[in-house]
């Protein structure tokens, strides 16, 4: 009988009395409030499945359109080799997005893909920066999310990043929907609580909403994901964060060569790769925080054969990440858009008629060869969710499997608003 049924019943023929009952709970009661805090569910819909890093002395409000029109015009030069990687029939969806939403989420880059320069041009640059966002903003192929990665937290060069991140709200005029910035870097927990009182002295100092900005943390360093003291830092790092961390991000090339990994060996795929992302995975899991995977930097140009070879390249890497866990990744080129829409078009909808049998069986309780526990059905339709929110699949095609799959019940399985605002 569960708890709240023993509880309505009032049966009690048992020798532990109220007394002793109520020191349990007293014992629970504030572990249950703390774990209700930290880890309210995971946070399935509205995650974007990449992040493209532009420096912010190249970009334009024609950006979206720039970086949609080269990446389909790498699909179309290319169709037969694209057409070969594709069995699930995806790339008329993928032709569509690149023309209608080719990019889910954009930082214009102040740190390594800027560099260091005046701060007379860097502060041009962060209000030209602030004004290109609130155009993103509201343009039609817009994305969901953007913002700015300013310089890190470190002595040399926190200055110089809180100058840069005021300028650009200024130069918004406020903070775009959307908006978070990229914490580069992070070293340590406590530097965590000095994000968070910037955040609040930017929204005193700017007359903005309270909790109206948001951050990521970038993981590059391995002090980030274990301490000097043998703690997990990042998960230190979250319940520091007040609330505003939307994210956690790899860094693929600093974090691989501070662990002395050669550059021709740095790779997503590398085992210390791996390790770092599965600890980060664990420490946001259940938190609501998203985790995004990191970058490749072999683009495809040149001869036919590289073109090829970093096709197929960046193609297996989005999929082994989705199917490690990662749905989101960095994007650093054009053509990787291509692939990115590929691969993970192709990954949901491969996976849609096994995981829509499954959870209609579950919902049914009928017999589908396999005995789903809740936390399984959960798992699935949240891979349903994510597969509808990347457009690989339409609702349609989930009641076609069985009229039960909805929408409306997958997010009821998930019991939380799959959409809802962080």
């Amino acid at each position: 009988m569960r708890d709240d049924k023993i509880a309505e019943s009032g049966f009690d023929g048992t020798r532990l009395d109220d007394v002793g009952r109520s020191r349990i709970e007293s014992i629970l009661g504030p572990v249950d409030a703390r774990l209700g805090r930290d880890y309210p569910g995971d946070r399935i819909g509205g995650q974007p499945i990449h992040t493209v890093y532009l420096p912010a002395s190249d970009a334009d409000p024609n950006v979206l359109r720039h970086w949609g029109s080269q990446a389909s015009s790498l699909l179309e030069s290319n169709a037969e080799l694209f057409e070969s990687l594709d069995p699930a029939g995806v790339l008329p969806s993928v032709r569509a997005t690149l023309s209608t939403s080719p990019i889910q989420d954009v930082r214009l880059d102040f740190e390594d893909g800027y560099g260091w320069r005046s701060d007379t041009e860097e502060d041009r640059h962060a209000r030209e920066s602030g004004k290109i966002l609130r155009t993103l903003s509201v343009d039609p192929l817009g994305p969901t999310w953007l913002g700015v990665r300013t310089k890190g937290l470190a002595p040399h060069e926190r200055l110089r990043g809180i100058r840069t991140l005021e300028l650009v709200l200024d130069g918004a005029g406020g903070v775009p929907d959307g908006f978070v910035f990229t914490v580069p870097k992070l070293r340590a927990a406590e530097q965590v609580t000095a994000v968070v009182a910037l955040c609040e002295e930017l929204e005193r100092a700017h007359g903005l909403p309270d909790r109206a900005l948001r951050f990521e943390l970038q993981i590059e360093s391995p002090q980030a994901i274990v301490g000097r003291d043998g703690t997990a830092t990042v998960a230190r790092a979250l319940g520091l964060a007040d609330g505003r961390c939307t994210s956690l991000h790899y860094g693929t090339y600093d974090y691989s060569a501070a662990c002395g990994i050669t550059s021709a060996q740095q790779s997503l795929a590398h085992p210390v790769a791996d390790h770092a992302k599965n600890v980060m995975l664990v420490a946001a899991a259940q938190s609501g925080v998203w985790v995004c995977d990191g970058s490749t930097q072999v683009v495809p140009s040149g001869s036919e054969i590289e073109i090829e070879a970093a096709v197929r390249r960046h193609f297996a890497l989005v999929t082994r990440s989705l199917e490690r866990g990662f749905y989101q990744g960095w994007d650093m080129h054009p053509g990787h858009l291509v692939t990115r829409w590929l691969a993970t078009l192709t990954f949901f909808r491969t996976a849609m008629p096994t995981a829509a049998t499954r959870v209609a069986a579950y919902l049914d309780r009928r017999d589908s060869g396999v005995m789903d526990e809740p936390a399984t059905a959960q798992a699935l339709a949240g891979v349903l969710v994510r597969g509808l929110d990347s457009g690989a699949v339409t609702e349609q095609e989930l009641l076609d499997v069985s009229s039960s799959v909805s929408r409306s019940v997958l997010v009821g399985l998930l019991g939380r608003t799959a959409a809802a605002e962080f």
